[in-house]
């Protein structure tokens, strides 16, 4: 697992061809605003967060964002222990991030 800065995430990101952008935050927070094309499952969701996760390319690269770097960071580890080689997490999380966002 890799803990990326904001410009180094926004930076990797932006040369990824294989990149999937995952958020592991609640319903409710999302609700706030989320990155563009941010694919959605909630950590909180426990087994059932995991059943999602194996259902994911483990040959794609993901960057995993929450609020603040947290609960990112739990995912990516778990990733990890699933066999996904490439997991970032995003240091800072949503409340840190600068770029673009979707909302509604």
């Amino acid at each position: 697992m890799a803990d990326l800065s904001q410009e180094e995430w926004s930076q990797q990101l932006a040369q990824d061809g294989d990149a999937v952008i995952l958020d592991v935050r609640t319903d409710d927070e999302i609700a706030e605003g989320y990155i563009p094309d941010a694919r959605h499952i909630d950590i909180y969701l426990g087994q059932g967060f995991i059943d999602e996760l194996q259902k994911l390319d483990k040959s794609k690269n993901y960057y995993v964002y929450c609020r603040s770097g947290n609960r990112s960071g739990q995912a990516c580890a778990i990733m990890n222990s699933l066999g996904f080689p490439n997991a970032y997490n995003l240091e800072g999380g949503f409340m840190e991030w600068q770029g673009e966002i979707t909302t509604g």
